[in-house]
């Protein structure tokens, strides 16, 4: 122990002597948190509308206004013919385009179901998918409460009344908000980002500068170098998840609604997965810029594809979907988001629990040996 304690406060006085390190490591988390917080929004609002009214009724000009009156649309343009609208759509003035036909107010007035067309950019498909979703679902709930209002008296009709009132209930996010869904990702993929940047160009810029031979003819044990080496970057790791975890709160006021102590028992599993493929970095590359490159090109980047964080997994192949499982992120991002957002115990995490510590023992393992190769 007193071997191992050495090393641990070797490493640590050089953390503490290297100014970039140290402004990496509690500087650029929260800095991360902040920019990618802000910048990870999926909520679609203020898209610019134009709306080719061909009828100019009451009624038209109230669905108008119902589109007006969202705050997902913002009126930017009236067109007066299709190739003023298709002009609006092709320059990029209005990303969505509204036809209201001249028998709107008729068919609306006489009970009958009354159509109308959506025109949709769908150059920037997420939001042209969620601004299509919003359009029509105002114009339905227009339509509905147009045919339910009383009519003059004398006009006979034959309205058909909604036989069916649905009630809904959002869990977990009532608001629908995209920031509280991918700000805990956001957290998660940090954790990752950092433990294995941290353990790999580490070691790696002991063998650039020679220290790493010193450390091998020492009476150290080889087991005892590597927990030596592991240990500072836990405890490291720990702090910069505590930092991220107190930027989320102080910037977006999101906390989890778990235990903190089970996010802390969690992490801690996620923590040396992450840790254990950054020595396995360490031990193929021989410079900090080729433990740079495979870092991200073999490990960062392929899990935050292939963990859910930007795509959902239920929508790639199925081969890709098994390779998935492979990938530790995966289930860390369940576990950050349903402790962030549902309160989730040990009752339901664990079957993310078990193959996290599944892969992380074997890609410790791995790494350790291949650690072992290098020193012999």
């Amino acid at each position: 122990m007193s071997r191992i304690g050495s090393v641990i406060k070797k490493e640590l006085i050089q953390l503490r002597r290297d100014k970039k390190m140290r402004a990496m490591l509690f500087i650029a988390p929260v800095m991360q948190v902040l920019v990618l917080g802000y910048a990870a929004n999926m909520d679609v609002s203020d898209v610019p509308l134009a709306v080719f009214d061909q009828d100019m009724s009451p009624q038209s000009r109230g669905l108008t206004a119902a589109f007006q009156n969202s705050a997902a649309f913002r009126l930017v343009a009236a067109p007066v013919s299709q190739r003023q609208l298709s002009s609006e759509l092709d320059a990029g003035s209005a990303e969505v385009g509204v036809v209201i036909p001249p028998s709107f107010g008729r068919d609306l007035d006489a009970g009958k179901t009354p159509k109308i067309q959506v025109l949709v950019d769908g150059a920037r498909s997420n939001t042209a998918a969620v601004s299509l979703s919003y359009a029509v679902s105002i114009a339905t709930d227009y339509g509905r409460k147009a045919s339910a209002s009383p009519l003059p008296a004398g006009m006979e009709t034959g309205i058909a009344v909604p036989s069916l009132d649905a009630r809904t209930r959002v869990w977990y996010n009532p608001e629908l908000k995209s920031r509280l869904f991918m700000v805990p990702g956001i957290f998660a993929l940090l954790a990752m980002v950092f433990t294995i940047i941290l353990t790999s160009l580490a070691i790696v810029k002991e063998k650039e500068i020679g220290t790493l031979e010193q450390l091998m003819v020492s009476p150290l044990r080889r087991g005892e170098l590597i927990v030596g080496k592991l240990v500072p970057f836990l405890l490291v790791s720990t702090i910069i998840l505590v930092l991220a975890i107190v930027a989320v709160w102080f910037f977006f006021g999101i906390l989890p609604r778990g235990s903190l102590l089970l996010l802390a028992a969690l992490s801690l599993a996620f923590v040396v997965s992450t840790l254990g493929i950054g020595l396995f970095v360490s031990t193929i590359a021989r410079t900090q810029q080729q433990a740079m490159m495979f870092s991200i090109f073999f490990f960062m980047f392929p899990m935050m594809v292939l963990s859910g964080f930007v795509f959902p997994i239920a929508n790639m192949p199925v081969v890709i979907q098994a390779v998935t499982y492979l990938m530790p992120l995966r289930y860390y991002l369940v576990i950050v988001r349903d402790l962030f957002l549902k309160g989730s115990g040990m009752e339901v995490l664990w079957l993310q629990l078990l193959p996290l510590l599944a892969i992380g023992a074997g890609v410790l393992g791995i790494s350790v040996l291949r650690f072992h190769k290098q020193l012999d």
